[in-house]
Protein backbone atom coordinates (compact mmCIF):
# COMPACT_ATOMS: atom_id res chain seq x y z
CA UNK A 1 0.00 0.00 0.00
CA UNK A 2 1.81 3.00 -1.16
CA UNK A 3 1.44 6.32 1.83
CA UNK A 4 1.22 9.64 -0.12
CA UNK A 5 1.91 12.97 2.12
CA UNK A 6 0.80 16.61 0.69
CA UNK A 7 2.22 19.22 2.39
CA UNK A 8 3.21 22.77 2.52
CA UNK A 9 6.46 23.92 3.74
CA UNK A 10 8.93 27.20 4.47
CA UNK A 11 12.83 26.28 4.79
CA UNK A 12 14.83 28.16 6.25
CA UNK A 13 18.60 28.24 7.27
CA UNK A 14 20.33 28.85 10.33
CA UNK A 15 19.99 32.86 10.09
CA UNK A 16 15.97 32.80 9.16
CA UNK A 17 16.84 33.39 5.86
CA UNK A 18 14.47 31.84 2.96
CA UNK A 19 15.68 29.22 0.73
CA UNK A 20 12.65 27.33 -0.20
CA UNK A 21 8.95 27.45 -0.07
CA UNK A 22 5.79 25.79 -1.47
CA UNK A 23 4.13 28.93 -0.59
CA UNK A 24 4.68 31.25 -3.63
CA UNK A 25 2.04 33.93 -3.96
CA UNK A 26 1.48 33.28 -7.62
CA UNK A 27 2.59 29.40 -8.36
CA UNK A 28 2.73 28.39 -4.72
CA UNK A 29 1.18 24.78 -4.07
CA UNK A 30 1.18 22.07 -1.50
CA UNK A 31 3.90 19.28 -2.92
CA UNK A 32 3.38 15.62 -2.25
CA UNK A 33 5.42 12.45 -2.17
CA UNK A 34 5.29 8.98 -1.97
CA UNK A 35 6.74 7.79 1.65
CA UNK A 36 9.62 5.96 1.58
CA UNK A 37 10.55 6.36 -2.32
CA UNK A 38 13.88 8.86 -1.16
CA UNK A 39 11.91 12.12 -2.83
CA UNK A 40 12.55 14.18 -0.12
CA UNK A 41 14.95 14.69 2.39
CA UNK A 42 15.77 12.04 4.60
CA UNK A 43 14.99 14.04 7.99
CA UNK A 44 11.82 15.65 7.02
CA UNK A 45 10.59 12.45 5.91
CA UNK A 46 10.73 10.93 9.18
CA UNK A 47 9.23 13.72 10.67
CA UNK A 48 6.25 14.18 8.13
CA UNK A 49 5.34 10.51 8.63
CA UNK A 50 4.74 10.98 12.46
CA UNK A 51 2.39 13.67 11.50
CA UNK A 52 -1.68 13.82 10.99
CA UNK A 53 -3.89 15.60 8.46
CA UNK A 54 -3.68 19.55 9.40
CA UNK A 55 -1.11 19.11 11.70
CA UNK A 56 1.90 22.10 11.65
CA UNK A 57 5.43 21.49 13.16
CA UNK A 58 8.62 23.29 12.67
CA UNK A 59 11.19 20.91 12.34
CA UNK A 60 14.71 21.00 12.61
CA UNK A 61 16.77 18.75 9.84
CA UNK A 62 20.87 18.98 10.77
CA UNK A 63 22.72 18.69 7.52
CA UNK A 64 23.72 14.43 7.73
CA UNK A 65 19.93 13.88 7.38
CA UNK A 66 19.27 16.79 4.45
CA UNK A 67 22.38 17.17 1.71
CA UNK A 68 24.73 15.55 4.20
CA UNK A 69 28.30 17.33 4.48
CA UNK A 70 30.41 18.89 1.52
CA UNK A 71 32.48 15.95 -0.25
CA UNK A 72 35.67 16.80 -1.68
CA UNK A 73 36.04 14.52 -4.67
CA UNK A 74 32.73 16.88 -5.75
CA UNK A 75 35.04 19.82 -6.48
CA UNK A 76 36.34 19.09 -9.59
CA UNK A 77 38.47 20.96 -12.30
CA UNK A 78 37.31 21.15 -15.77
CA UNK A 79 38.35 22.35 -19.19
CA UNK A 80 36.69 25.88 -19.84
CA UNK A 81 34.22 25.04 -22.91
CA UNK A 82 32.27 27.72 -24.71
CA UNK A 83 30.02 30.30 -22.11
CA UNK A 84 26.93 30.72 -23.23
CA UNK A 85 26.25 33.87 -24.35
CA UNK A 86 25.21 36.41 -21.26
CA UNK A 87 26.59 33.90 -18.32
CA UNK A 88 30.09 35.01 -16.53
CA UNK A 89 32.31 32.83 -15.49
CA UNK A 90 33.56 33.98 -11.82
CA UNK A 91 34.43 33.28 -8.82
CA UNK A 92 31.04 32.75 -6.71
CA UNK A 93 28.57 32.08 -10.20
CA UNK A 94 26.57 29.15 -10.38
CA UNK A 95 26.50 27.65 -13.31
CA UNK A 96 23.98 24.82 -14.41
CA UNK A 97 25.27 21.66 -15.78
CA UNK A 98 23.51 18.58 -17.04
CA UNK A 99 23.45 15.10 -15.97
CA UNK A 100 23.96 12.29 -18.78
CA UNK A 101 19.76 11.91 -18.63
CA UNK A 102 19.82 16.02 -19.38
CA UNK A 103 18.71 17.21 -16.13
CA UNK A 104 20.24 20.44 -14.96
CA UNK A 105 22.38 20.43 -11.54
CA UNK A 106 23.80 23.70 -10.32
CA UNK A 107 27.67 24.00 -9.82
CA UNK A 108 29.70 26.69 -8.15
CA UNK A 109 32.75 28.27 -9.94
CA UNK A 110 35.53 28.08 -7.08
CA UNK A 111 38.51 29.41 -9.21
CA UNK A 112 38.61 30.20 -12.94
CA UNK A 113 42.25 29.32 -14.55
CA UNK A 114 43.48 30.10 -17.81
CA UNK A 115 42.16 27.07 -19.64
CA UNK A 116 40.40 25.57 -17.04
CA UNK A 117 37.54 26.20 -14.38
CA UNK A 118 37.21 25.07 -10.96
CA UNK A 119 33.90 24.24 -9.48
CA UNK A 120 31.98 22.68 -6.73
CA UNK A 121 29.56 20.03 -7.29
CA UNK A 122 27.84 19.58 -3.87
CA UNK A 123 24.76 20.66 -3.31
CA UNK A 124 24.25 24.22 -2.35
CA UNK A 125 22.53 23.26 0.77
CA UNK A 126 25.30 20.46 1.82
CA UNK A 127 26.79 20.95 5.45
CA UNK A 128 23.83 23.07 6.47
CA UNK A 129 21.34 22.04 9.00
CA UNK A 130 17.78 23.10 7.58
CA UNK A 131 14.64 24.37 9.51
CA UNK A 132 11.53 23.65 7.89
CA UNK A 133 7.60 24.80 9.06
CA UNK A 134 5.62 22.56 7.70
CA UNK A 135 1.23 21.42 7.23
CA UNK A 136 0.24 18.23 6.25
CA UNK A 137 -2.76 19.19 3.94
CA UNK A 138 -3.73 15.38 2.99
CA UNK A 139 -2.48 12.36 3.27
CA UNK A 140 -4.12 9.33 1.12
CA UNK A 141 -3.15 5.56 1.17
CA UNK A 142 -3.46 3.67 -2.53
CA UNK A 143 -4.08 -0.17 -2.60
Amino acid sequence: MAKKIKFNYTGKLDGGEIFDTSMHEEHGHPIEFEVGKGTIIPGLEKELISMKKGDKKEILVKADEAYGQPQENLVRELPKGPVPEGMKLEKGAVIYLKTPEGHPFPAKVVEVKEETVLLDLNHPLAGKDLTFEVEVVDISEEK
